[in-house]
């Protein structure tokens, strides 16, 4: 690995500190009759309202369409996120110390790997709490509908606009993977060029040689 490619993931692995303090992602419900907005942040370890009151009105506005509560800490999975973004913090920032190949492939691509199956489970559980309604004490219900919010980006659940995107924690995810990707890549072209033959140049005559060129040979008279 290169100088800057090792400062690369070392920064990559130090950017990835952000999740404990910042917010994974934001999911905002828009209604007239909330025309401020009820919304949730999901953290590493937990889930909480943008406001005091935020999370505990989503849940009381669920309650009416039969959708279970949002209980983190009924979440396995923010139990294991912590220990999971430390795994790869302490990783990149071994691969950043020792400077070999082989460890920044294994540490990238379970980076990439984790980051994929992060994004899939949290779509699965979105889609558990918008599909699985309680039908008994559902007390509005509408054939057919699910409510779903969206993986990213905007989407009309009856009169609430649901809007979900990264937030600062996600987004220095991003940038963390972005940088392990550019130190990847200034890997691989290093050793492309430690590995590419050298063509020598050919021999320069020498101006003795270039004069004994130039001489004509002798004739015979």
């Amino acid at each position: 690995m290169t100088r800057l490619s090792r400062l690369l993931v070392g920064a990559a692995a130090l950017l990835l500190l952000t999740v404990y303090a910042f917010p994974l992602w934001h999911v905002q419900l828009v209604a007239p009759q909330y025309p401020e907005g009820l919304g949730m942040y999901i953290h590493v370890n937990t889930v909480r309202g943008v406001t005091e009151n935020d999370l505990n009105n989503i849940n009381n506005l669920n309650h009416y369409i039969g959708m279970q509560r949002i209980e983190p800490d009924a979440i396995p999975e923010l139990r294991y996120m912590p220990w999971i973004v430390g795994a790869l913090v302490v990783g990149g920032l071994a691969v950043a110390v020792a400077g070999r190949r082989k460890p920044l492939y294994a540490w990238l691509g379970a980076f990439f790997t984790l980051g994929v199956v992060g994004l899939i489970d949290f779509w699965r559980w979105e889609y558990d709490y918008g599909h699985h309604l309680d039908e008994a004490t559902a007390i509005i219900k509408i054939p057919g509908m699910s409510y779903q919010p969206p993986l990213i980006g905007s989407k009309q659940l009856l009169n609430f606009t649901a809007s979900s995107w990264p937030s600062l924690g996600g987004i220095a995810v991003g940038m963390a993977l972005l940088l392990g990707a550019v130190a990847l890549w200034l890997t691989l072209r290093a050793r492309r060029t430690v590995g590419r033959p050298v063509v020598a140049d050919a021999p320069v005559a020498t101006a003795a040689a270039r004069t004994r060129d130039d001489v004509p040979l002798a004739t015979s008279a």
